[in-house]
């Protein structure tokens, strides 16, 4: 059927019109995306629903302009580019596909020909379109703290997706992690395996931290909630520690003791994925692929496949925190 869509020009795609819930996602026939000499075209294999994709139907980000397809993250195959790039299987990721590009949930996707990067053979396509956003957010926090070996990193919102990438990537680093989180992670989670020390619903989590830490606190603490949990957050870092944050869950604006801020030389960075686009987030596939290829990252668990025709009941799932990755095959 896909390829019948190609030869007539057209292709299968969820787009969305207006903002709001996922309903106002439909299954629509569009052009295939035209491409030149700086762009390729990839025949979509799998792509991940994330819940940013979620929030970007529902209005949440300003940046994305309308009619748009969404999706983030995908796996595929090149129909069209480089000679050097037909048929080779590809995965990709960026802040601005879906928003102010079109996305990955449609049957083909139109991508700069410098954000082109091989699929790790040992990931399949529904494990390579699942990987993009939790690892690229967790490498990037991470990356803006200079986590170092033989430091400690504390992960708030362990259990989490990008919780898990981040725990991975920090013990190939050669780091201590320490994971906290308001709830018991799946059995599954890597922050399970990891985690030297595993907090869960701490009433004083500095408190805690301190304890597991012979009293210095963390060199990086990894923020992965954030709002409701910044002073918790700020008063967990040890001397001269590093606190990442990348979300606002509950609260946007946040207040802390400057005193004690400067005191304790701390320092503070914000992360958001959403500034790296295609190629600058290909640039971090290609630091993660070895840490794949060597077995030491791992894809979250898929909890669900699903067609096109079964995408909007998809995204009702992830808005309702289904647990594991939703994968979205458009070819189905």
């Amino acid at each position: 059927m896909a390829n019948d869509y190609l030869k007539e020009q057209v292709m299968r795609a969820m787009r969305f019109d207006a903002f709001g819930d996922p309903s106002v996602l439909k299954v629509a026939k569009v052009p295939v995306p035209t491409v030149d000499e700086k762009t390729a075209l990839v025949r979509v294999m799998a792509a991940s629903i994330n819940p940013s994709d979620v929030k970007n139907v529902a209005g949440a980000m300003k940046q994305t302009t309308l009619p748009r397809i969404p999706g983030r993250d995908f796996a595929g195959v090149v129909e069209a580019g480089p000679a050097e790039w037909i048929g080779a299987e590809v995965w990709g990721t960026g802040g601005d596909v879906g928003f102010t590009r079109d996305g990955a949930h449609a049957e083909m996707i139109a991508v700069p020909v410098a954000s082109l990067r091989r699929k790790p053979d040992i990931l399949s396509f529904d494990e390579a379109a699942s990987v993009g956003v939790n690892y690229i957010a967790a490498w990037c926090g991470i990356e803006a703290a200079s986590l170092k070996a033989g430091e400690i990193v504390l992960l708030i919102g362990a259990g989490g997706g990008v919780g898990g990438a981040a725990a991975q990537i920090a013990r190939r680093l050669g780091a201590r992690v320490i994971g906290a989180d308001n709830r018991k992670p799946r059995p599954d989670a890597p922050i399970q395996a990891i985690a030297e020390k595993l907090i869960i619903g701490a009433d004083d989590l500095p408190a805690e931290v301190r304890a597991a830490t012979a009293g210095t606190g963390g060199d990086v603490v990894l923020d992965l909630v954030g709002g409701v949990m910044f002073r918790s957050a700020l008063k967990c870092l040890a001397l001269r520690g590093r606190l990442v944050e990348i979300a606002s869950t509950g609260q946007r604006e946040v207040s802390f003791d400057l005193v004690d801020f400067y005191h304790n030389e701390s320092r503070l960075f914000g992360v958001d994925t959403l500034k790296r686009d295609l190629t600058a987030s290909a640039e971090v596939l290609s630091v993660l692929t070895p840490g794949f290829v060597a077995g030491d990252y791992h894809a979250a668990p898929i909890a669900e496949t699903c067609g096109l025709g079964e995408a909007q009941e998809a995204y009702r799932k992830v808005a309702a925190g289904a647990s594991g990755r939703v994968v979205l095959r458009p070819q189905e």
